[in-house]
């Protein structure tokens, strides 16, 4: 299959960035790390706070009402049912399952499969691999929510197909997207969001993504050193970079744990800190969503905070042109 680059389809720019006076510029942050990770001692308290503004572009063009702004700002996730159906999300899954069912795909390096088989579990660049999914990556609906949030028109750090098969689909550890990112990728600071269209839909039996509502708005600093090459063991199952269990038990104490379930076709959005798990599935639905992270053009990434090497491009996109 022909791999495209599909442009960012914008007509006016947009800016608004917070009366926090968040980056200037990613090179000037990057010098300060404001995520301390990957510790070689316990740190003084378990969370920080957070640094950066979560939504950013409140007056910016976008499908998202004051309402939902206002929902994301204090959970750190936001549920939009609906958002596709009918031909187009038969579209869309008809080319998500060619695909998935590529075999040129099955040993390359951005196809991840299941710990204890060769079934794949997740597919990355898809926005790369499929003009349907490359647009659908820039589609108003989708950019312009991320648009509204972050406070600048997005480019697309990484895109995925997750699939998790009805009795064999693993779990995932609770986590934060940013801690791996910041740590592992070289992004400076809280400024990226994510968009999972759910393609299957999901219930509470087949391991639905989990979220504590509130924990976007505290850092969970993490022990242990980046391993060279970490990526290849932790996309199938993360030991580095989670949070300790003292942090997740007061945090859930104080937030509680969600769910959002609903029909194919539904967008949840959440904030790259927003802590995060899955359970394994045990129905014999299977459970898939295509995955956009947006992050904003001053934080792209550079060095690596916490690790000996960037990730794979695969993983982090750039900007196109740099």
């Amino acid at each position: 299959m022909t791999v495209s680059n599909t442009p960012l389809n914008v007509v006016t720019a947009h800016k608004q960035f917070s009366e926090m006076g968040d980056t200037p510029s990613a090179q000037s942050v990057k010098r300060q790390d404001a995520y301390p990770t990957r510790l070689t001692e316990a740190p003084a308290a378990l969370t920080q706070p957070r640094q950066d503004a979560v939504v950013k572009g409140r007056e910016l063009s976008g499908p998202l009402s004051r309402e939902q702004l206002d929902e994301f700002e204090r959970k750190g996730f936001l549920f939009i049912p609906n958002l596709v159906s009918g031909a187009e999300l038969d579209e869309l899954c008809d080319d998500i399952n060619a695909l998935m069912n590529n075999d040129e795909y099955r040993n390359q390096e951005f196809s991840i499969t299941e710990p204890e088989s060769n079934e794949i579990r997740s597919l990355f660049a898809v926005h790369k691999l499929s003009n349907r999914l490359g647009e659908l990556a820039f589609d108003e609906r989708v950019a312009g929510a991320a648009r509204q949030i972050i406070g600048d028109d997005p480019y697309v750090h990484q895109s995925r197909i997750n699939y998790k098969p009805g009795f064999a689909g693993k779990g995932f550890n609770w986590h934060s997207d940013f801690e791996t990112w910041h740590a592992e990728d070289g992004m400076p600071r809280m400024h990226a969001v994510s968009a999972s269209l759910i393609l299957t839909d999901n219930h509470e039996f087949n391991g639905p993504l989990m979220l504590i509502p509130g924990s976007h708005k505290k850092f969970v600093p993490c022990l242990g050193e980046t391993p060279k090459d970490n990526h290849k063991s932790s996309l199938k199952a993360q030991e580095v970079g989670v949070p300790s269990p003292e942090a997740l038990t007061e945090l859930v104490a104080k937030y509680g744990i969600e769910a959002p379930k609903g029909k194919a076709g539904g967008l949840l959005l959440f904030d790259c800190n927003t802590l995060h798990a899955s359970n394994a599935n045990l129905s014999p639905d299977p459970r898939s969503n295509v995955f956009f992270v947006f992050n904003r053009p001053d934080n792209r990434c550079g060095e690596p905070f916490a690790a000996p090497q960037q990730r794979p491009d695969f993983l982090a996109h750039g900007l196109e042109g740099d």
